[in-house]
């Protein structure tokens, strides 16, 4: 196990639109107000057409090809992820979560296209500290992953 220190830092409250991709959001707003690392929670709806990694798929060769999952109609979103930096400094977002519809639940990771459908509620609360960053560390996986260094 590796791990690092950091603190808290300031607290953020987005109100995604409908229409808006909940990584490219989040990272976007975490760019322009230098959020470089943070912990993200998100509630609302996700639009049909969006699509997640809902487990490892058999390997092919060297690679590990995800199972993905499209949303056929609007559903229920709840998720909790962080921010971290890539090798290059720019935020990555990694969440992970459930979507619902009619009393039916699916869980996964939120790295893909997630639309918010007519409102979504994220909590950005930054943490401030040097350490993590995302990199390609597994070349089996197309991610990059968390170190501590």
């Amino acid at each position: 196990m590796r791990s690092a220190e950091l603190r808290d830092g300031r607290v953020f409250v987005l109100r995604l639109e409908d229409g808006e991709v909940l990584h490219e959001a989040i990272e976007s707003f975490c760019r322009d107000n230098g959020v470089v690392r943070a912990t993200v929670t998100a509630v609302g709806g996700v639009d049909a057409g969006s699509e997640f990694i809902v487990g490892p798929g058999v390997p092919i060769g060297e690679k590990i090809i995800p199972l993905t999952y499209r949303l056929d109609a609007p559903c229920e979103l709840t998720g909790t992820g962080t921010v971290f930096p890539d090798e290059d400094g720019n935020p990555i977002m990694h969440m992970h979560g459930s979507v619902g519809r009619d009393g039916r639940s699916i869980t996964g990771c939120f790295r893909r296209r997630m639309v918010a459908w007519l409102v979504m509620e994220v909590v950005i609360r930054e943490i401030v500290g040097d350490g993590p960053v995302r990199a390609v560390s597994d070349p089996r996986i197309d991610a990059k992953l968390l170190e501590v260094r």
